[in-house]
């Protein structure tokens, strides 16, 4: 895939994977890119036999640094983190009312929330099977609840089809599915399978896609009591002399087929967007701030890297401690685990092995966008009983994510209001300003929601290619760079050892972050204790 994704972006090329071939093909698709890998963590590593004293510098204290710092210091080895920011947890953070947030080129947003009102600008959800950030969830006490990914009564919108008009999640899901049940039935029917299909397959094939696809007896799929069912009515049923429905009438085959719409079902079906799916109670930020809790004592904050060496005798860190005045110190160490993203440690001077540096040097970071939007009423809820899940579109701002938590509460709420990942569209929002950014994401929203105008209240919107200490969302693998670099990039040179999503084959996931630790620090303890 070439550097410069322009006329065929990864998401279109995943996304024209799923069109053609299915959930299926996507996931493969997807793991083999590095993003829809599921975790294979079993328990926290086992360290024994540390030899007493030994030192371990680590650079960043996002999830990868703190995991390393909290297993090590376990271990009994004594452990520093150097941290750019003035708080912990990198990555993992959640902006709320008072906040401030600059970016590059010295844009500033306030944040306007209410109180109690959060939003989180980097991971926002954990699949079930990611079980390494569970586990520290579980050990440290972070409250979790369910995260709501699929909502079979949120939207899907095409700007092309059906006039413009968003149609309902169950209704795409339950016309599409019904449409190609009927197809099928019809193939078997026909005998057209009868190369493919055995004679004792042909009547239970028939019995699943009648059941599946709600098909009646002639296995037709058209407008009845079966079909709203699972589409929904036009009248719901009632009570008393109220009380019959009305049956609803499917969309076309062909509006249905030619809409595009079925893609956003699809994506649903893989592995990482499955329930069960969980939030940390109160933001995002509770996993960081559980960590920095446990390792107060060993994280210095605003602290400036700029040159990492080593020699067979030990690391040394150049670093401006922006806390104490922007002095220039160095600090020393036996080994050196470093989670500064491949964004910013490729402009800095570190004194590793040219294959390792070829490797930090090959990754590009993805130029994410999250926007945030604040109000005055959950409208979703009282106007359109929609409870969490996500809302998928083709304007710019791609979805739409309700809250999964005070559901029914009144008073202000936030939405996930726009998430650009890394096609045109998130460039040419980067080049916008946030208020700019803002706006275009309030034009798009209200072409699902009319409410949106008059309902906003306030909002943030982070670029993620304009945040000093990242530089990008998380890192862009492709089958050839990790062929070429990826065993470079994860392997220990020396005394010092690299980790974060970008050493993972779970990109963009706190999982990656984490299992990426895991496997430094188990490299470095092996190093260390002279074991292996």
């Amino acid at each position: 895939m070439p550097e410069h994704e322009t006329a065929a972006t990864r998401r279109q090329l995943l996304s024209r994977i799923g069109a053609v071939a299915g959930a299926g093909a996507l996931y493969q698709a997807m793991t083999s890119l590095g993003h829809a890998a599921p975790s294979d963590f079993v328990n926290p590593p086992k360290l024994s036999g540390a030899r007493p004293g030994t030192s371990v510098l680590i650079l960043g204290s996002g999830l990868a640094g703190m995991v390393a710092a909290y297993e090590l210091q376990k271990a009994g080895y004594k452990v520093q983190i150097l941290e750019y920011q003035n708080r912990a947890g990198g990555r993992n953070f959640s902006l709320r009312g008072g906040d401030t947030f600059e970016e590059l080129g010295g844009a500033v947003q306030h944040v306007g929330f209410a109180q109690g009102n959060y939003f989180n600008p980097g991971p926002w959800r954990i699949p079930y099977h990611h079980q390494a950030v569970l586990h520290y969830c579980r050990t440290l006490g972070v409250a979790l609840e369910p995260f709501v990914q699929v909502n079979h009564n949120a939207y899907v919108h095409s700007s092309t089809a059906f006039s413009g008009a968003p149609q309902r999640y169950r209704v795409v899901d339950a016309d599409y599915s019904g449409y190609v049940s009927e197809l099928l039935a019809k193939s078997v029917n026909q005998h057209a399978l009868d190369n493919e299909i055995s004679a004792d397959e042909r009547e239970h094939i028939l019995q699943s896609l009648k059941s599946c696809g709600m098909l009646d007896a002639s296995y037709a799929y058209k407008k009845s009591d079966l079909t709203s069912m699972r589409r929904g009515y036009e009248k719901p049923p009632g009570g008393g002399l109220d009380g019959p429905s009305v049956a609803s009438t499917p969309l076309s085959r062909g509006d249905i087929f030619s809409s595009g719409l079925w893609q956003a079902i699809s994506v649903n079906s893989l592995l990482n967007h499955q329930t069960s799916m969980f939030q940390p109670v109160g933001g995002m930020d509770q996993i960081g701030k559980a960590f920095q809790k446990q390792l107060q004592n060993v994280i210095n904050l605003r602290c400036k890297v700029t040159a990492i060496h080593q020699d067979d005798s030990g690391v040394s860190v150049t670093y401006t401690d922006d806390a104490h005045g922007s002095a220039t110190r160095v600090a020393k160490a036996d080994y050196c685990i470093c989670t500064i993203p491949l964004s910013i440690l490729s402009q800095l001077d570190i004194q590793v092995s040219g294959s390792m540096r070829a490797a930090i040097a090959a990754v590009p970071y993805a130029p994410a966008i999250k926007v945030g939007l604040e109000f005055n009423r959950r409208f979703w809820e009282e106007d359109e009983q929609i409870y969490g899940g996500i809302s998928f579109t083709d304007l710019p701002i791609t979805q739409i994510s309700y809250p999964s938590t005070k559901y029914f509460s009144n008073g202000k709420a936030v939405l996930l209001a726009a998430y650009l990942w890394e096609d045109v569209q998130a460039f040419r929002f980067a080049g916008m300003t946030p208020a700019e950014r803002i706006e275009a994401s309030i034009a798009s929203g209200e072409k699902i929601h009319k409410q949106y105008r008059k309902e906003y209240s306030s909002g943030v919107a982070v670029a993620w290619s304009r945040v000093p200490w990242a530089m990008g969302c998380s890192s862009i693998w492709s089958e050839q760079r990790r062929k070429d670099h990826y065993k470079n990039l994860c392997t220990m040179d020396n005394r010092i050892v690299l980790a974060g999503e970008h050493a993972s084959y779970i990109g963009g996931w706190q999982e990656g972050s984490v299992l990426s630790s895991i496997n430094a620090i188990e490299q470095l303890h092996k190093r260390a204790s002279g074991v292996g």
